[in-house]
């Protein structure tokens, strides 16, 4: 709520020399509010302005000073331009030395204070001058004299004083544009404030918060300069359970949780389909995947499940379509969800082949850079530490690691495919996506799409986001600690500064502004807990699932009674949940059967999460934000923390060291960095969501989105004053 002029009434009582300021909430302090209040001029209010307001207006201050003479003549009260810029306590003597002292009254004290309280104000505004790097101007003192001069105008009596009124409204209209003229950036912030011409979207996919912690001090590229430029939040974190890919990008793309953009997980069962379905396939039969040259991918990719638009489609939908939208990643589901339903280009990778899909078009600038640097091109290279040995924190070789076919536990990991090979196949693909080549990769697409679309030089602003996939390819299999994952930061920050210093040639340094964050993070290996002799291991889903239908078969309900288990999400078999409900003995049956599997923390349903119901729980708050009726399943799941939920039979190895997805810290703290055009740099430590991120560059770029969860991100704004949208929001 703006603040607004307050005029205090000064207490005369003899018992004390401190004047004490009282409004109809309270009595408060003058030493802690109005003395201690900062003078701010872009705020255009009186130094009072951070007394508490809302109520009605007290009596105006006497912001003056009262001399009373020995030789017994009335009070005069004088204007501060006229005398109340002298010292008061000059004054006083200079009355005492006249008169008696008993006749000084406290009225004269309180004046003597508020005279002392304004000259501090103009130290304050001396010295913000000078730390602007500026000298203080006549302009400065003026429109403080015309403000004190504006607060005391309802006092004046036009009948005793015509002059001196008409000559303040004369000075009202002589200054006002100087003042407006001269004033702060921060005043005229709205008409200056120029928006973005694009805005970049970094997602690392599976970026820890305490990897930027960590390791920045290898970087020289890319991240280096986001850390060191931008306004870093470290307590940024996701306050829901299924910390997931299709679920991080889509909550940081429309700045809403699960529970209001609906993508609960990477796939679901679907109970219409009576299938588990992807986050992202369309059953639509006129829609269809497209390969770039020459390719034909199975399948049909769209954002239609997604419940509510990006900020991308928001961006382009309130500037009157002149916004270009374009998203990479090697993941649909991250391309996509950073797109929204409609975009100028939506990449991503599959099976060798960059693919699109029907709603998004076909970009000949793709087609030609697919043909000239194909992914087969990096055939037969070699991933090889960037640095010494020493210089990486952690074992050679990972606890509990699962490297992809054709790989060693360790360094140097060929790109050759299966052994003997000879060209390029289904194995070196998988090879290539968890190496740096498919990062380099992203960023030339990235690259390609600014010089042959000119982002950032139509009539709006454009919106390029890269996902970056290879940081979870290799953190799902070697795990967080290990030299693999140092490494691929260490080449990321390389292609990352690539890309920022392309953006700097062709858009131009200070147009545009980047965020990067992840989209979850990672849980530590089991087997690397374990030697720390913390409880940690696998929670194997399909014996949970024999457990529940073997604890419903003696009760007479039709077998199979559990129709799957998808993560943390038990779904049933049609019917048997609701006979559930109502059969306490048998609900209660399947709950501790769940409880009695390895690494079952906890078990709730769905009636304790619908609603997003007020707890003092945190992990039961993070199920309810991930709660979507209609997609989540019957009943819940928690595991203990560092337990993995584990799809695989026992008879089948491990298709990966470690995972995430659940309501853990690990899972859920990411870093949020933002950096460019109208953000304050800086590092800030209040706790924040990635959910943040769109309603903040929103703000920037001066549109409004639909209510969501996150919040604009005032802190981080060089300009506090955000202008409002040229055009109505929907």
């Amino acid at each position: 709520m703006a603040a607004r002029i307050v005029r205090p009434v000064y207490s005369t009582s003899s018992t004390s020399t401190r004047s004490i300021l009282s409004t109809p909430n309270g009595t408060f302090d003058e030493r802690s509010t109005a003395c201690g209040a900062t003078f701010d001029r872009s705020s255009r209010y009186s130094v009072m302005s951070r007394i508490p307001t809302g109520t009605s207006t007290p009596s105006i201050p006497r912001i003056a000073c009262a001399i009373r003479c020995a030789s017994g003549t009335p009070r005069r009260t004088m204007p501060i331009s006229a005398r109340c810029f002298v010292p008061p306590l000059f004054s006083t003597i200079s009355c005492a030395s006249r008169c008696s002292v008993r006749s000084i009254s406290a009225a004269d004290i309180n004046c003597a204070f508020s005279t002392m309280r304004m000259g501090r104000v103009i130290v304050s505004l001396v010295a913000a001058a000078r730390k602007h790097g500026r000298k203080p101007r006549v302009i400065d003192f003026a429109s403080l004299f015309l403000e004190v001069e504006l607060s005391m105008a309802p006092t004046i009596d036009s009948s005793k004083h015509p002059f001196r009124l008409a000559a303040l409204l004369a000075l009202v209209g002589t200054l006002m544009p100087f003042v407006r003229a001269q004033a702060p950036p921060g005043a005229r912030s709205a008409k200056l404030r120029a928006k973005p011409k694009l805005v970049v979207l970094l997602v690392v996919d599976q970026m820890r918060a305490d990897y930027v912690d960590k390791f920045r001090f290898q970087w020289t590229g890319g991240l280096k300069r986001l850390v060191d430029e931008g306004a870093w939040f470290h307590d940024a974190a996701y306050p829901y359970a299924d910390t997931e890919t299709c679920v991080g990008h889509a909550t940081i793309s429309t700045g809403a949780f699960p529970a209001t953009h609906g993508m609960i997980a990477n796939g679901w069962w679907d109970r219409k389909e009576k299938k588990l379905v992807t986050c992202t396939s369309d059953p639509d039969p006129d829609v269809k995947n497209i390969g770039y040259a020459g390719t034909s991918p199975k399948g049909a990719d769209t954002a239609w499940r997604m419940a509510v638009p990006s900020f991308a489609e928001e961006l382009k939908f309130q500037t009157g379509g002149a916004t270009r939208i374009v998203t990479f990643s090697l993941k649909a589901r991250a391309a996509i969800t950073m797109a929204g339903h409609k975009a100028d280009a939506a990449t991503w990778f599959d099976s060798g082949a960059w693919v699109t899909s029907t709603p998004y078009g076909v970009q000949p600038f793709l087609e030609e850079q697919m043909k000239e640097h194909p992914p087969k091109a990096d055939y037969g290279k070699t991933w090889a530490l960037s640095l010494p040995k020493s210089s990486y924190w952690y074992a050679e070789k990972a606890f509990g690691a699962v490297p992809p076919d054709g790989w060693d536990l360790t360094f140097p990991h060929p790109l050759r495919g299966k052994a003997g090979a000879g060209d390029p196949d289904n194995t070196f693909y998988s090879q290539w996506a968890n190496s740096p080549y498919a990062d380099t990769a992203l960023t030339e697409l990235a690259e390609k799409a600014v010089d042959a679309l000119h982002l950032g030089s139509s009539k709006g602003t454009d919106f390029l986001a890269v996902s970056y996939s290879t940081v979870d390819y290799v953190g799902h299999e070697f795990g967080p600690r290990s030299h693999e994952i140092q490494d691929i930061l260490i080449r990321l920050d390389k292609d990352v500064g690539s890309l920022l210093a392309h953006l700097d040639q062709k858009v131009g340094r200070g147009n545009y502004v980047v965020a990067l964050t992840g989209d979850h993070g990672v849980a530590p290996v089991p087997e690397d807990m374990q030697t720390t002799g913390a409880d940690a291991g696998l929670l194997r889903l399909p014996e949970l699932q024999k457990k529940i239908e073997k604890a419903l078969e003696p009760l007479n309900y039709a077998q199979p009674a559990v129709a799957s288990v998808n993560g943390s999400d038990i779904y049933f078999v049609p019917g048997v949940y609701d006979k559930l409900q109502h059969d306490h003995a048998a609900m209660q049956a399947v709950i501790d059967a769940a409880l009695s599997q390895s690494g079952v923390a906890a078990v709730y349903h769905a009636e304790e999460l619908k609603d997003r119901p007020a707890t003092q729980s945190p992990v039961l708050r993070a199920l309810a934000l991930s709660y979507f009726p209609g997609r989540s399943g019957d009943l819940f799941i928690v595991p203990k923390p560092y337990w993995l939920l584990d799809s695989a039979p026992v008879e089948k190895p491990r298709t990966a060291g470690t995972s995430h997805n659940s309501p853990y810290r690990y899972d859920q703290h990411v870093p949020v960095i933002l950096m460019g055009s109208g953000i304050q740099p800086g590092e800030y430590f209040q706790p924040i969501t990635p959910a943040d991120i769109a309603p903040t560059l929103a703000a920037l770029c001066g549109i409004t989105l639909a209510p969501r969860d996150g919040r604009l991100l005032l802190e981080a704004l060089a300009n506090r004053t955000v202008a409002p949208p040229k055009r109505d929001a929907r």
